[in-house]
């Protein structure tokens, strides 16, 4: 009999990587639990990309054809002055991967394909971990205590799971120097299939159509030190935001007004995870809780779902081994992820050009993540026990 039949898994986190791992899990013959803290799906965030094997995972999931449909058909933007004046083209290469969807739109895609055979506690949180040779004992801040045979934290850069069961995230986390602020808003500006960029010293903010042009999403960028803050005090945030841009031009006073009554909101660090191991007995990270390598890298999505086609796919070729296992996925994973944090540091390091040239904008738009062939992480057939 497989070993893995019925062999439960805790899921920390429902953005990409968590609901990615419960599909392969269930395609195994595992059963997936996913506990997510916001009470339900998150609509708010930026686009996000998908690059090379990301993009076969997706073929291999059947969801492909789907997550092109929702292509943003982004074209190139307009970097504007404090008038509004555009003064060059910001080609779309240096934003968009090879495919490029609303992160809203795929986490709704991914718990679509999940939510049949994956149990969701959402508005809740992982309170307490004790592991044992035969399981974990998880303790949740509402639900009732159970029991798992495993534990996977995919719950992002301010991870609970990490936190519990590696320790405070003060020994993981390393600030790139940028902080980002993303809301959604009306499509006021009328724009269509593009955006406005405003950059100032150390400062940047900019505006790009949404689903269809219908909608627009706004963000705002700047340099600094680490900065002691509540994450999960939205009113402090859009404070932070608003001190910092107070007196800025082009249309920075109304995105502030916007970004005020905005219900979708997201403000964090870009930062990145650095740890000599993934795994603790019967836990074990993925995506940003265990290897994010910054928003500047352009490859969170990616490594997230191929992080979670290996993970799983090595629990499922070892029997429900996780020792084996989660071994065997950090050792495919690491060159993987070692090359894109280098690539999240360039990017962090170059990203407040002062009043770039369209001569350095094309420059980089050459030389973009997509167009840099890093070096592939290889992908197992893994033939999956159950029918899709």
């Amino acid at each position: 009999m497989n070993k893995t039949q019925n062999q439960t898994v805790l899921i920390s986190g429902a953005g990409v990587a968590g609901p990615a791992l419960a599909y392969w899990l269930h395609r195994h013959g595992f059963t997936p639990t996913i506990v997510e803290r916001a009470p339900h799906l998150r609509d708010g965030g930026y686009a996000v990309d998908f690059r090379g094997e990301a993009l076969d995972v997706l073929d291999r999931m059947g969801l492909l054809q789907h997550i092109e449909a929702l292509d943003t058909q982004m074209g190139d933007a307009a970097m504007v002055d404090a008038d509004g004046r555009p003064y060059a083209t910001l080609p779309a290469a240096i934003f968009a991967g090879d495919l490029e969807v609303l992160k809203g739109d795929l986490t709704r895609l991914l718990y679509e394909a999940t939510r049949e055979n994956t149990e969701y506690l959402f508005g809740d949180s992982i309170a307490g971990l004790h592991q044992d040779e035969n399981g974990v004992h998880v303790t949740f801040e509402h639900a009732a205590p159970r029991r798992f045979d495993l534990v996977v934290g995919a719950d992002g850069l301010h991870s609970r799971t990490r936190a519990l069961a590696f320790g405070p995230e003060e020994q993981y986390v390393r600030h790139l120097g940028i902080y980002t602020a993303i809301f959604n808003l009306d499509n006021y500006l009328a724009l269509k299939n593009t955006g406005h960029l405003y950059a100032a010293p150390g400062k940047a903010a900019n505006i790009f159509t949404a689903r269809d042009n219908t909608e627009a999403r706004a963000a705002f960028h700047f340099a600094a030190d680490h900065l002691e803050y509540d994450h999960r005090d939205t009113a402090a945030h859009k404070q932070i935001i608003a001190d910092r841009f107070a007196g800025e031009g082009w249309e920075v006073p109304r995105l502030l007004k916007k970004m005020d009554a905005a219900q979708e909101f997201f403000f964090d660090s870009n930062a990145q995870v650095e740890m000599e191991s993934w795994s603790a007995g019967r836990v074990v990270l993925l995506g940003d809780a265990g290897y994010c390598s910054g928003p500047t890298s352009g490859r969170g999505t990616s490594q997230a779902l191929i992080g979670a086609y290996l993970l799983a796919g090595e629990l499922a070729a070892r029997e429900g081994d996780h020792t084996a296992a989660f071994a065997a996925y950090e050792q495919q994973m690491r060159p993987y992820v070692a090359e894109h944090q280098a690539l999240g540091r360039e990017g962090a390091e170059r990203f407040f050009l002062p009043a770039p040239t369209q001569q350095v904008l094309d420059m980089l738009a050459a030389n973009a993540p997509e167009n840099t062939r890093t070096k592939p992480v290889h992908l197992p057939d893994y033939t999956p026990a159950t029918a899709a």
